[in-house]
């Protein structure tokens, strides 16, 4: 993790005063990163600027805004889904201000978000909700562009996600292949919903279904003070890997 108050004070100590001053620069430096958020020169730069600190809501409709723009022009299909997004997460009418200005702010391109997302991985529910709305947002116009692709897939590394995974999650909202739910799965389709392969160990397997499952779960959803449409979302989720899980165990032959 990059801390760019800490680098310049340490240097500037340096320079000033040698190791002893440099490492007196350090710690000035660190204080000042922890008391404003720092971990990139991207959000030092916003600072230097006058730009204020996203907050995470702020920062999911900068992450859409920037998706709806990336391949050149915004349809009415990304602002209707800009909208449904507002609706989902119950925001009153303050909220509903500045997530518009906030979709507007990620139209631009300007904001450096990679140590805004490597903040958010910390917390799995959150980050996977992101990269969902994400989905919802490419596929809000029917077809998923190179430079969306690019985007998301970058996204989710930040968030410490694996391209696969990543990718797992778009079958959620492809208008051809949507949820696992309304359709028998196919084997590939469940081994790219359990995040693993056909050679994989069953140990593995197991662990992984495991693992989604208790993120997935929709009383754990819940007792986060997650809205209707999350804990939904979390109740089709847990019958999807329940569902891929059996077909993968039955093809494997384990228990």
């Amino acid at each position: 993790m990059l801390w760019p108050g800490t680098l310049i004070g340490a240097g500037a100590g340096f320079f000033i005063a040698s190791i002893p001053g440099a490492m007196l620069g350090a710690l000035l430096g660190q204080a000042l990163d922890r008391r404003l958020h720092l971990q990139s020169w991207g959000q030092l730069r916003e600072k230097l600027g006058g730009r204020p600190m996203l907050r995470n809501d702020e920062l999911l409709f900068v992450l859409l805004g920037r998706l709806a723009k990336s391949d050149g022009r915004v349809t009415d299909g990304h602002i209707q889904q800009a909208r449904q997004e507002m609706q989902a997460l119950e925001m009153h009418e303050s909220a509903q201000r500045r997530a518009i200005a906030a979709f507007n702010r990620g139209k631009s391109g300007d904001d450096a978000l990679r140590g805004y997302l490597r903040r958010l991985g910390a917390q799995p529910h959150a980050a996977e909700g992101v990269l969902r709305a994400c989905w919802r947002m490419v596929w809000a116009d029917g077809r998923a562009g190179t430079r969306e692709l690019a985007l998301i897939k970058q996204w989710g590394k930040w968030l410490g996600w694996s391209s696969y995974q990543v990718q797992g999650l778009s079958a959620d909202y492809e208008p051809q292949k949507r949820s696992l739910v309304n359709s028998a799965p196919t084997y590939q389709d469940a081994l790219r919903l359990l995040g693993v392969s056909a050679t994989t160990e069953p140990a593995q397997i197991k662990r992984a279904y495991r693992r989604l499952l208790s993120r997935h779960h929709p009383d754990k959803i819940a007792g986060s003070g997650a809205t209707a449409l999350q804990v939904r979302e979390a109740t089709d989720k847990t019958r999807e890997l329940q569902s891929a899980y059996t077909l993968i165990r039955e093809r494997r032959n384990f228990r």
